[in-house]
């Protein structure tokens, strides 16, 4: 078999490849951005150059490697480096459907558990109801190893109850405590594990498999992506994020529709999540007995967001409660982050958050006579 040609396309979040043989197309390779594919030829072998930039918890991974090969080989090497998947030529029914029997009782305590995952939240009830037949129930012990860092993504992971470490390189760098998923980012992209998850106490699991996981959920992200990625890059808080790293919030993203007048969080509450506004605007209000004329505890607005601006973030960059409350104006559209995912991923943006403060505190002095101690 010889190569008859090649067609690549490069752009602002991926870079496609399509390597076409005499008997049509072999294979088309889509890399996130940051990737650099250079093919030269005879017609019956090619030289590849292929260099990879991986930006995961603000590090780089980078591989790079020559050599020539024929076709076939170029297949098997590159199917290595990148699994081909376009969730838009993906047929769902070619692949029989995984299911894992479970109980009226288990079945309930795994609803319980998803009720908040985020990456679930676009699934349509047909495909949520898929998702939850092909997960099976995974107990642990303590200081067992859920995942390594470094191998590959074989599951993604809901978690019921338990206690795990996130650790990066033999250090502790964050915890999941009773709630939350992990697992997702080595399966979206084909990436070695970034972190290890340590159990530190007995517990309970919800796993997916890889081809499920890809099958509906990244299938639906792609779809989701194209609907928020203008969005995404239109918010000034994430201009300063790589395209990869305005990607990967954009797979994590849930959305979430309020009426006008509805409490959108209130104030004194643990904050679990941080929002953008799509549409409508929210009005931020703020109890205060620091000034006379409050001392009935009354409610007051400090400020209002309107498209792509964003609050609830307060009490994630000082670890406090809500300062305070938000409410809807008009019928208004949030997209929604959920703590793990604003830790993982909005890292490099804290800085701007934190620098956000003083100017919250200048208003409060305005409207209350004082600050509200909002640093941590």
């Amino acid at each position: 078999m010889t190569l008859s040609g090649f067609v690549f396309w490069c752009g602002k979040t991926c870079f496609s490849v399509r390597v076409i043989s005499s008997s049509g197309l072999l294979q088309r390779l889509t890399y996130p951005a940051g990737c650099r594919l250079i093919i030269c030829s005879p017609l019956s072998s090619v030289c590849v150059w292929v260099f990879f930039s991986f930006f995961l918890y603000n590090r780089v991974y980078l591989c790079k490697c020559g050599t020539k090969m024929n076709v076939m080989e170029l297949r098997v090497f590159l199917s290595v480096c990148a699994e081909a998947f376009n969730p838009d030529e993906d047929d769902e029914d070619s692949e029989p459907r995984v299911v894992h029997p479970k109980t009226d009782e288990q079945r309930c305590r795994l609803q319980e558990a998803c009720r908040d995952i985020l990456l679930f939240k676009t699934l349509d009830q047909e495909q949520f109801s898929q998702v939850l037949d092909a997960m099976f129930e995974l107990k642990v012990q303590p200081q067992e190893h859920v995942i390594d860092q470094g191998d590959d993504g074989d599951n993604f992971y809901v978690i019921e109850r338990g206690v795990y470490d996130i650790e990066v390189s033999g250090n502790c760098v964050g915890q999941y405590n009773n709630k939350g998923s992990f697992g997702e980012l080595a399966l979206m992209y084909n990436t070695p594990r970034a972190a290890t998850i340590v159990a530190t106490e007995e517990g309970a699991l919800w796993g997916l498999d890889r081809a499920t996981f890809r099958r509906l959920i990244v299938k639906n992200n792609a779809k989701k992506r194209r609907m928020y990625e203008t969005f995404i890059e239109s918010v000034p808080l994430l201009k300063s994020l790589e395209a990869t790293e305005r990607m990967k919030i954009v797979d994590v993203l849930g959305m979430k529709q309020f009426s006008d007048g509805e409490r959108i969080i209130t104030q004194g509450d643990k904050a679990d999540c941080f929002y953008i506004v799509e549409s409508g605007d929210v009005k931020i209000m703020m109890k205060s007995k620091t000034k006379a004329d409050h001392a009935d505890n009354s409610e007051v607005e400090i400020a209002r967001c309107s498209r792509g601006q964003y609050f609830g973030e307060l009490a994630l960059v000082t670890n406090k409660p809500r300062a305070a409350s938000a409410y809807a104006i008009g019928d208004v559209k949030c997209l929604v982050i959920d703590v793990q995912a604003f830790e993982r991923l909005l890292g490099s943006c804290k800085e701007i958050m934190k620098r956000n403060i003083a100017h919250y505190e200048e208003q409060l002095v305005a409207l209350f006579g004082s600050s509200m101690d909002l640093r941590d």
